[in-house]
Formats: C-alpha cells, structure tokens, sequence
C-alpha cells in the first residue's frame, strides 16, 4: 500500500498531541488534526508511547468524521498502557500527570493488545500501517514474535502495511534486509543536518522496495527557525556548539538564496528515491500551515550545489 495517498507526500506527526516537551489544550490538539487536513495531509501517525495514550485520543478526536478510506493512519506496538494506582509525572519527556503507565512488550499478546488498544483510544476500525516502536534493547523479541504477529495480521488483510520506526539506523537496515517488511519511520537519522542514512538503511530501503517516511526533520528543534534559537535541541538534548554553528552555515547559504533553513530542511529529505514522505509533528494550527507553507516553498538547486561545495552537505546526498 501506498503510505502517503494521491501524490501528497506530508503528513501530521502526532507526539506533540501528547504534550511533547510542553502541554497542549485538548482544544489546540483538535484544531491540529483538523488544519493538517484542511492543508491536504492525509497520512496521520501516533503511537500508545505518545502521552501514555493521550496522543492516540486526540488524534481520534481530530479525525472523528472524517471519510476512513480518505487518509492513512499509523500507529505502534511494543509498549502497553496501564493503569496504575495514583497518579505520577511521566518521565519520558511528555508533560502529563496521569495513572497511566508504559511497559515494553512484543510478545504475541503484547503487539495484539497494543493494537485493540490503539484502536479503542483512536475510535477507528483499522490501523493502515503498524511499527515496531523503539526495539533497540529488545531485538531478539521483535524479531521472535512481533514482526511474525504483524506479518500474520497483514496477511490477514487486517492491517495493510508494517515496519518499525526508530532513531537509529543499524538496526533498522537489519529489519529491511532480514524480514519483509514494507516500511520503516527514520527518525531524525535522514535530514539536512544528519544525513547518516545514506550509509546503510537507505540503500537498504531501495534495494529491498521498502518505504522510508522520513521524521525528526527538524532534528528536534535544531532546523526548526531560520537560525537556531538560544536552547535549541538537536535528539531532544541541547544542540552541541559544532552543530549550532553548522545549522548558522546553512542558514547563511538558505538566505543567500532566498529560502529559510526549515524550508531547506523539509524539501532534503524528501529528495532520496526510498522517501516515500516526511511526517512533521506540530502542536498548534498555526505550527500546520506554517509547515505546509514551507513545504511548498520553492528551493533553487543552485541552493544544494552551494551547500555541497561548502562542504556542508554530502555529496552522495540526493537533491531535488
């Protein structure tokens, strides 16, 4: 199956609707799903890891109503939410004080629960693509039991494609090339910044016809604004000063031609043959149409030329 239907190839990351590094009103998370489909997205992603849930709800609720065979939803597996007595802060990086709690499973019974729950908290009958989330210290489990649960529901028709998603490419590359998958989320490992895709999974993807939907473009913060803001993140800790002054370098060249750096950063990816698209998360209706905007922002070639022969972007590097 296709992951971004009708030749669009953006669509809505959901972590921030799970208060991501900041809380979100249930009210701007809506608005959000809701301005992502006005701006023509039609593949939506989240996962149970997402504000313990929380992301899944919102995301259903920004969806309710909306034609089911009109877009592409994806979800993960590998972590079930539990209840727990009394509430406590998650420390995973998501704002939230809840009951709820996360533990990994990919047994068998873990990924079919994982999948039931999603569905319940999403108000949806099917999840289109389904990842392995995050196997990094659980390999041998993933490859025993949840990729054969999810190889058996795809071939079942119940779900239409499955792969796994992670921050890593190592891993990743032993997936495409081991086990038949259809897709994989590459996150934060394929953009302007961090092109270190292109030495393993990536040719991986397009020897094996496995789809790359490219996210973490912004490297967590780090190519998000025309020049890196003070604090700014690179993997979800603060940016090194070697990478702060390479994002200043691009973004020297991107205003010598007219484009800004989160412009230049969402066009790289979607360049390489294996990237079928790019999924940006957003927490507001206004982070949607900026995005959309930029990513319908013309950047000249000369623009990657210029960054190559400053050494600032590899040459192997595939350019639109």
């Amino acid at each position: 199956m296709k992951i971004f239907p009708n030749g669009q190839r953006v669509g809505l990351g959901g972590a921030p609707l799970g208060n991501l590094l900041g809380s979100v009103s249930e009210a701007d998370a809506v608005a959000t799903v809701n301005a992502a489909w006005d701006e023509g997205w039609r593949y939506f992603d989240t996962a149970p890891h997402y504000g313990l849930g929380l992301a899944e709800e919102r995301l259903g609720g920004g969806l309710r109503g909306k034609p089911r065979d009109e877009f592409v939803l994806s979800s993960k597996v590998g972590r079930i939410i539990y209840e727990a007595d009394g509430a406590a802060t998650d420390d995973e990086g998501f704002e939230i004080n809840t009951n709820r709690r996360r533990r990994w499973d990919f047994s068998r019974d873990g990924v079919l629960q994982s999948i039931e729950d999603s569905l319940r908290r999403i108000g949806t009958d099917r999840l289109d693509v389904v990842f392995v989330h995050d196997p990094d210290d659980h390999y041998d489990e993933a490859v025993a039991t949840a990729f054969p649960t999810l190889i058996e529901l795809r071939d079942q028709g119940v779900i239409g494609a499955i792969g796994s998603g992670m921050n890593q490419t190592a891993m990743l590359t032993r997936f495409v090339t081991e086990i038949d998958i259809d897709a994989i989320m590459l996150a934060g490992r394929y953009t302007l910044i961090d092109p270190d895709g292109l030495d393993d999974v990536l040719p991986a993807c397009l020897a094996n016809d496995v789809q790359v939907v490219a996210v973490g473009i912004f490297n967590s913060g780090l190519l998000s604004q025309p020049r890196p803001a003070p604090g700014a993140t690179f993997n979800y800790a603060p940016a090194a000063d070697s990478l702060v002054a390479k994002a200043n370098q691009l973004a020297d060249i991107c205003e010598s031609h007219g484009v800004t750096l989160p412009a230049a950063a969402l066009a790289f990816p979607l360049a390489h043959p294996a990237v079928a698209g790019i999924a940006v998360g957003c927490r507001t209706p206004d982070e949607v149409h900026t995005n959309a905007t930029l990513a319908r922002a013309e950047v000249p070639a000369a623009l990657w030329s210029d960054l190559k022969s400053a050494g600032l972007l590899r040459e192997d590097a595939p350019t639109p």
